[in-house]
């Protein structure tokens, strides 16, 4: 399986710290962010990935390259102008050709097994799968209701309208990493910005399966100073382990 990795945003909620530097590459002990989720997914056996670029993007093409020193082949897909997540993976599209292919955001740090995530989603016959975590300020996020088969309902109130089995079991917010089948990218429109949960909920309006994939491993998104400065202090303590270059 292909992945995608967005690099892309211009991250004005950290800045100064990003003025000068894309947040992806903001350092976490040994590595950039980036890097964290590059061998992230090399260790699950996903070698082939494109990373969508925008802010500084010279300065990711040549930390990362074409990726052989990770072990990795790396392309990009260049953003003159923000695409989001929506407009951003469907000008990825032709790289995955025509096959289910992972997206990671490349500033978050996570603790998954993308290797198990991708085997739900194959066992699903999913249209897209979701990796899902309990958190208690879950509204804030946006909340992901799921039913007992943890399959997904609706995502912020939209979606299945249905009811019987479509009862709510549970709710958990979004942790930014999906598998998806090219086929939830049909309607986006191409050149033109646009998130891709509206593609979800449009999906999850026609029944199609979304599945949820619940972990309970450490997640943080680095998108503010202090979120910043939380997930060094939990590398400092061990709660979380820093990736190893070797294979």
């Amino acid at each position: 399986m292909k992945a995608m990795v967005l690099a892309a945003g211009l991250g004005t909620r950290l800045r100064p710290l990003t003025d000068s530097i894309p947040k992806t590459l903001l350092p976490l002990g040994s590595y950039p962010l980036l890097v964290w989720n590059l061998l992230l997914l090399r260790k699950h056996g996903v070698t082939d990935i494109v990373i969508n670029l925008h802010h500084r993007s010279d300065q990711i093409r040549q930390a990362i390259g074409s990726g052989a020193q990770y072990g990795l082949q790396v392309t990009y897909s260049p953003e003159p102008v923000l695409l989001g997540t929506g407009g951003g993976i469907k000008k990825a599209e032709a790289h995955f050709q025509g096959e289910p292919f992972l997206v990671l955001n490349g500033d978050t740090i996570v603790d998954l097994d993308l290797a198990d995530m991708i085997a739900c989603h194959h066992r699903n016959q999913a249209i897209a799968t979701m990796a899902l975590r309990d958190d208690q300020d879950v509204d804030r996020w946006g909340a992901i209701e799921l039913n007992d088969h943890d399959h997904v309902l609706r995502i912020n109130g939209k979606g299945s309208t249905k009811g019987g089995s479509r009862r709510v079991a549970s709710r958990r917010m979004f942790a930014g990493v999906h598998v998806l089948d090219p086929l939830l990218l049909r309607d986006v429109p191409p050149g033109v910005f646009s998130s891709i949960i509206d593609a979800y909920e449009a999906w999850l309006e026609r029944d199609a399966i979304v599945a949820g994939y619940v972990f309970s491993g450490y997640w943080t998104d680095v998108g503010t100073p202090e979120r910043y400065e939380q997930v060094q202090q939990d590398l400092a303590a061990g709660h979380l382990h820093s990736p190893s270059l070797v294979p």
